[in-house]
C-alpha cells in the first residue's frame, strides 16, 4: 500500500438483519487506495454478508449505516477512477473532482452508482463462474469491453500472465483444476479493471500448495493494478499473508482490528479431537480394487484421473482422502457414488449382504447403489432462490402445503 494513500471506502455503522437474526453491527472502519483488507472470522461471523453489501447487491442492503465510495469522478464521461486530487480522467483527458458516492443511498439506476457497481469485481467461494465449453482465453474474452480482436488478444495474455495461467491458454474451462479455475476467475474479473477487488473465500476449498499459488497471484494483481482488495477467510495464514491490516468479526461485530499477524494468531485456535471419534468400526463396506478412470481430450490426450487406486472402507470408519488439486479425489469420489464408471477395476459398495458394482449402470444412468449414497460437493448445489424449508423438502421429493 503506497504511503499517503487517499480513503477510499468508508464503512459507516452499517447493520443488517435477515428474518429477525442480526448478522451485521454496527460495522465502521475504513480502506485506502491500494490496501488489501482481511475480514476473518468463524462460518457465520458476516464476512460474506459484509462483501455482498459492499458489491451492491439489492438483497444485502443494510438495514442502516453507509457505505461510502470517495472516488474521482469525471463529469464529461461519467467515468470513476481512485480518488487522487487534481488527478485527470484516465478516458477523456478531462478534469476530475473527488465526490463520496453513498452507495445505498443513491437509487438503484442512479449513474453514479451504477459506475461505482461496474467497477467492483468480485470472486466467491466454491463458486467458479466460468463458461465450461469456453477455453481459458475466451473465458477472459467474455469480460473485455475492447472491440479489437488485437487489443482483446494481447490484454488477455497479459492478465493470463499475471495470473500464471499462459500455460492453459487454450484449454477447455471444464477440465481445469480447483487452482486452475480460480486463476481464470481472477484473470476474468480483473479485465473488468475494477478499483475494488471483492475476494470471499477465494481458496477456501483448494490445497496448501494451491492456494499459496492463488495467493501469490491476488497479491500480483494488487501491486500491479493498485486496486483495493478485500478478502474474507477463516484461515489465519490466509489473512496473515494476504493483507495489509486485519478485522476479526464474531456474531457480526467487529471484535478486534490491527496488524494482520496480531489478529491471525489471536483468532487462531487449536481443535481438540474428540473422543467420540474413537469407535469400533465395523465389517468392509465399500472395496475399491485397482480403479481407473482414464479420460481423453484432443487438447491433453490420455488423461489418468484416477489410476490403479485400492482400498477399502468399513462401517462407522471415516475414511480421508487427501492430494493436491487435479489428484483425483473428486473424480475417485464421484466413482465410489456411481455418477462416473470406472475404466477398468471395481469399485463396490455393499448394501445389506449384496456387493453393488458401482460401474453397473442403473435405469438412471448411475451406480444401483447410489440412491443410497449422500454426496456434498465442494460446490454448494442448491436452489438460491428457495428458502432452506424448500431446498429439503425437494431434495425428499415431498410436497408440502403452502402454510
Amino acid at each position: 500500500m503506497a504511503q499517503g494513500s487517499e480513503v477510499f471506502i468508508i464503512l459507516d455503522k452499517v447493520s443488517k438483519s435477515f428474518n429477525g437474526n442480526q448478522v451485521l453491527k454496527d460495522i465502521s472502519t475504513t480502506v485506502r487506495t491500494g490496501e488489501v483488507l482481511g475480514l476473518i472470522g468463524k462460518s457465520g461471523s458476516g464476512k460474506s454478508v459484509l462483501i455482498h453489501a459492499m458489491r451492491g447487491n439489492e438483497e444485502y442492503k443494510p438495514d442502516s449505516g453507509r457505505i461510502i465510495y470517495r472516488v474521482n469522478h469525471c463529469e464529461s464521461c461519467g467515468w470513476v477512477d481512485m480518488p487522487s486530487p487534481g488527478a485527470k480522467c484516465s478516458q477523456c483527458g478531462k478534469g476530475t473532482k473527488i465526490v463520496e458516492i453513498d452507495f445505498w443511498g443513491l437509487k438503484e439506476r442512479d449513474p453514479l452508482r451504477v459506475a461505482m457497481r461496474a467497477r467492483i469485481a468480485i470472486m466467491l467461494q466454491r463458486t467458479f463462474a466460468l463458461y465450461g465449453d469456453l477455453s481459458v482465453i475466451e473465458n477472459v474474452f467474455e469480460a473485455m469491453k475492447e472491440k479489437s480482436d488485437d487489443k482483446k488478444v494481447a490484454r488477455a495474455i497479459k492478465l493470463l500472465e499475471m495470473v500464471n495461467m499462459t500455460y492453459r491458454t487454450m484449454h477447455i474451462a471444464r477440465d481445469l483444476s480447483g487452482g486452475e479455475k480460480q486463476r481464470t476467475v481472477l484473470a476474468r474479473q480483473l479485465a473488468r479493471e475494477p478499483l475494488l477487488f471483492l475476494a470471499d473465500e477465494p481458496t477456501g476449498t483448494l490445497d496448501p500448495e494451491t492456494a499459496d499459488t492463488v495467493h501469490k497471484a491476488l497479491i500480483k494483481a494488487v501491486e500491479e493494478t493498485g486496486m483495493t482488495m478485500v478478502v474474507t477467510s477463516h484461515w489465519p495464514k490466509a489473512i496473515e499473508l494476504l493483507s495489509h491490516r486485519a478485522i476479526w468479526l464474531e456474531d457480526g461485530k467487529i471484535k478486534a482490528e490491527g496488524a494482520p499477524c496480531d489478529i491471525a494468531k489471536e483468532f487462531d485456535v487449536k481443535v481438540v479431537r474428540d473422543k467420540k471419534m474413537d469407535v469400533q468400526v465395523g465389517q468392509p463396506v465399500i472395496r475399491v480394487d485397482g480403479a481407473k478412470k482414464y479420460f481423453y481430450s484432443i487438447v491433453r490426450g490420455v488423461v489418468r484421473a484416477v489410476d490403479d487406486v485400492s482400498f477399502e472402507v468399513n462401517e462407522k470408519e471415516i475414511f480421508g482422502l487427501i492430494g493436491l488439486s487435479g489428484a483425483g479425489k473428486t473424480t475417485l469420489s464421484r466413482m465410489i457414488s456411481g455418477i462416473t464408471p470406472a475404466t477398468h477395476g471395481d469399485v463396490l459398495v455393499r448394501i445389506g449382504d449384496d456387493w453393488v458394482n458401482m460401474s453397473d449402470m442403473g435405469e438412471e444412468g448411475r451406480g444401483r447403489a447410489t440412491q443410497y449414497i449422500g454426496i456434498m460437493h465442494q460446490e454448494n448445489a442448491l436452489y438460491p432462490f428457495n428458502t432452506v424449508l424448500q431446498n429439503l423438502t425437494i431434495c425428499l421429493g415431498m410436497k408440502l402445503p403452502q402454510e
